[in-house]
């Protein structure tokens, strides 16, 4: 897939539809970082909560202009409903090494995935994962559930789109060129995932509309899959609008309570 993003990882597109934030703070008492090496020289910064041993892990990747420094006030929310929770960032986020690019998305996903993988659970007796993806983060979430589902149990998207080509439409943006290969490509993808899927969008999202977290899931191959509204959410207050509501559709997913 990274091979389709060259015309917008090309063009000036990126610096309208990436957003990276260099903050980032020293991890809470019960966090910890890691660096993956993704790249000659270049590495991602993840951030792991772990809860408990004999929890899952949800390996998160989160939102435009967000990094994972942001979430030391949200992984309580997951921790003590008996998750556990690693986020990463992207190139240029927070602080990760090098430029941001569709391409290093999707490619950096796979690698994190195998290195938290084999060094962060790898070794435990309880080593179940699922992916979730966040708005710009469910491009990284569906590549990883396409290409390493034979090791996650599930995937969760949030405010999430089935391709960049219909944000940049939606957002008014001069399109680099023909991308119905890409769109085409991703339609393909989301139809190859067989995994359990939760999808979750706020009703009142502009930057994201509804409609296309609709398009997303009903492109998914999954047999097992629920879409959630959350009522009165826009894209970035979807967490907090009903966090009951939220949580409760995660942790029935995961936990199946």
């Amino acid at each position: 897939m990274s091979g389709l993003y060259s015309q917008i990882d090309n063009s000036s597109l990126l610096n309208f539809l990436f957003y990276p934030r260099p903050h980032h703070s020293k991890p809470t008492a019960d966090a910890s970082d890691l660096e993956v090496p993704v790249d000659h020289g270049v590495s991602i910064v993840c951030r792991a909560y772990p809860g408990s041993e004999k929890n899952p892990w949800i390996l998160y990747f989160h939102g435009n202009g967000e990094v994972v420094s942001d979430y030391d006030g949200i992984a309580p929310l997951y921790t003590a409903r008996g998750l556990n929770l690693l986020v990463a960032d992207y190139r240029g986020y927070g602080a990760s090494g090098g430029n941001p690019t569709f391409a290093s998305l999707v490619n950096d996903a796979k690698t994190i995935f195998d290195y938290v993988y084999e060094n962060v659970a790898g070794r435990s007796t309880y080593n179940e994962w699922y992916v979730m993806g966040r708005s710009l983060g469910s491009i990284s979430a569906l590549e990883l559930a396409a290409n390493k589902g034979d090791r996650l149990k599930g995937m969760i998207i949030e405010s999430g789109f089935i391709s960049v080509a219909g944000l940049i439409r939606h957002l008014g943006l001069p399109s680099p060129g023909d991308l119905t290969e890409l769109e085409n490509a991703y339609q393909r993808l989301a139809a190859s995932i067989n995994l359990p899927a939760l999808v979750i969008h706020g009703e009142n999202d502009r930057l994201v509309p509804l409609t296309q977290g609709r398009e997303l899931f009903d492109a998914l191959g999954s047999v097992h899959k629920n879409f959630n509204t959350i009522p009165r959410a826009d894209h970035n207050d979807i967490m907090f609008v009903d966090s009951e509501k939220y949580m409760h559709a995660i942790v029935e997913f995961v936990l199946g309570k």
